[in-house]
């Protein structure tokens, strides 16, 4: 195990060297130039040259990238061209309502998605199952903001129920205080990711678990006289898990970035929400940040996956 975590540990930190070269190269691909792009086509040449130098971008291309490697060394992203302050602060700021958010619907849909993926198992194509199936299939396929749009128009158009989305004051809002002070603003954009994440992981849960019910070793602890929550329970759950395991770990970028969409929709002040300001307003320094997090997560989470893969199956764990 010592062997396997040292070479995905390896493999990882040159994936995620990879990820930042590229990344940086493409912003620096951007057709004019940064300032061009962020300071628009009727900026004069003393403003950006002005600009040039404030955030170095004057200096030669490797000079730029080893300086930027410097300062993620330090844990400096740079300066944000938009907001004119840290990067770090900024992403700081928004992390928790990223992490309660994406957090809060994962659990449910967990909680959710594997109990009724085994019982569509064990009574595969009854009515019952046939149904869940039905709406889970409706609901995989249905875009993000579509399905957003009629949560909105039920629940707070017509029925007044829920606001459509958060009230943000200043930077009231950007705190996990800020954002439980308007808890039945929470409640649509937690519904729709966890729906839809139930929506597809259900539907793995199924078919892991249908696998799972044809193997020996369950007909051989049925044999035994063990009780059928018990089969369930601690051998067809546990096994059948697997699948999503992977899953979730590739869910990780998801709680670094937020859902993009759901933020856009519900305006929730979330990293989804800041990275995509970002990219509207050219702000690279953000830009470069985000695709730095996105890299390391999914890396990360993909290590998870397979740590939790040998914790799960003796198998994989004696193989490495």
């Amino acid at each position: 195990m010592t062997g396997f975590l040292i070479r995905r540990v390896g493999q990882a930190l040159v994936v995620v060297l990879g990820v930042m070269m590229i990344t940086f190269i493409m912003i620096h691909l951007e057709p004019g130039s940064a300032a061009r792009a962020y300071l628009g086509v009727k900026a004069t040449p003393s403003r950006i040259a002005e600009f040039n130098a404030t955030y170095g971008l004057n200096e030669s291309l490797p000079h730029q990238f080893f300086s930027y490697m410097n300062h993620l060394l330090h844990g400096n992203f740079g300066i944000s061209y938009y907001y004119q302050e840290p990067v770090s602060t900024l992403i700081a700021q928004r992390f928790p309502s990223d992490i309660f958010l994406v957090g809060t619907s994962s659990v449910l849909a967990v909680i959710i998605a594997l109990p009724m993926g085994i019982y569509q198992a064990v009574r595969r194509n009854s009515l019952s199952d046939n149904l869940l199936t039905g709406v889970t299939f409706t609901l995989y396929s249905m875009p993000d903001f579509f399905f957003a749009f009629l949560l909105i128009a039920l629940f707070a158009i017509q029925l007044h129920w829920l606001p459509p989305g958060f009230v943000q004051n200043q930077n009231s809002s950007l705190s996990i205080t800020g954002i439980l002070a308007e808890p039945s603003a929470l409640v649509l954009p937690v519904t729709l990711l966890t729906f839809t994440s139930i929506s597809g992981w259900s539907r793995f849960m199924r078919s892991s678990a249908i696998d799972t019910l044809t193997q020996d070793f369950i007909k051989v602890v049925r044999a035994k006289g063990l009780p059928e929550r018990l089969v369930l329970a601690r051998h067809v759950l546990r096994n059948s898990s697997l699948t999503i395991i992977t899953l979730l770990g590739l869910s990780l970028p998801s709680v670094v970035v937020g859902a993009v969409i759901t933020e856009y929709v519900f305006n929730y002040p979330g990293l989804g929400l800041l990275f995509l300001d970002a990219a509207t307003e050219h702000d690279f320094p953000i830009l470069m940040a985000s695709e730095l997090i996105i890299g390391v997560a999914t890396v990360v989470g993909n290590l998870a996956a397979d740590i939790a893969y040998g914790v799960l199956d003796p198998r994989i764990r004696h193989g490495v």
